[in-house]
């Protein structure tokens, strides 16, 4: 039989504090969604198709999220290059 293992209290904390952040995050993340999304209409970029159906529409759309897409990961990269950058 597996050996049972017993939960102890600090392993309870971390796991309730890494879920926290995890909460905070997502909230996080819902704001700044807002903030892109209003961001982008306000600098006259579709978010949606005219018409339903409409390929060229949707095609602009697909087009609007593969450069956003690139544009963030090129600053996912930039931050996690600033944030590992060794303490002098």
């Amino acid at each position: 039989m597996a050996e049972e293992k017993k939960l102890s209290v600090s392993e309870v904390r971390k796991t309730m504090a890494t879920s926290l952040a995890a909460a905070f995050g997502f909230v996080i993340a819902l704001m700044w969604s807002n903030v892109v999304l209003n961001g982008l209409a306000t600098a006259g970029v579709k978010l949606q198709p005219d018409k339903v159906g409409e390929w060229l529409g949707w095609a602009g759309f697909v087009v609007v999220a593969l450069v956003l897409t690139i544009v963030m990961i090129v600053l996912i990269i930039v931050v996690s290059r600033w944030g590992s950058k060794a303490q002098s």
